[in-house]
């Protein structure tokens, strides 16, 4: 592997860490995260009420961030061949307790996947 192999694909983990880093504090102190939506969207509530959703669109290869109150995107993560967001409901059925997710990005020829996983602590019971 050469030197420009090697700083594509350390650029590539990085902006995927951060990603994942940016998601689980925004999901740890958020709320009301949808337990139905599909395995490559995960919507909720952020700690200052800012309805958003995470979404991987497998077409562009791209991580979103979206506002969904005026609909505008954010890049979070470029070179992404797979995302998933694995939410656990609550008891109830109408919220998630924890949402686990797992990113795969590509560099080239070479491929990681990056797992985190976020407990809602909002929806824990005192």
């Amino acid at each position: 592997m050469n030197y420009g192999e090697n700083e594509q694909m350390y650029e590539t983990i990085n902006n995927a860490r951060q990603a994942l880093t940016r998601m689980t504090s925004q999901l740890r102190t958020g709320h009301t995260v949808d337990p139905i939506a599909a395995d490559n969207r995960c919507n909720f509530f952020t700690a200052t009420d800012e309805d958003i959703s995470y979404l991987f669109n497998s077409a562009d290869g791209k991580l979103y961030l979206i506002t969904n109150s005026n609909g505008n995107q954010y890049v979070l993560c470029n070179n992404v061949t797979a995302a998933t967001f694995t939410k656990t409901p609550d008891g109830t059925g109408q919220d998630c307790k924890s949402v686990e997710i797992s990113l795969t990005v590509q560099a080239g020829d070479f491929q990681r996947t990056l797992a985190a996983a976020a407990v809602i602590r909002r929806n824990l019971p005192f």
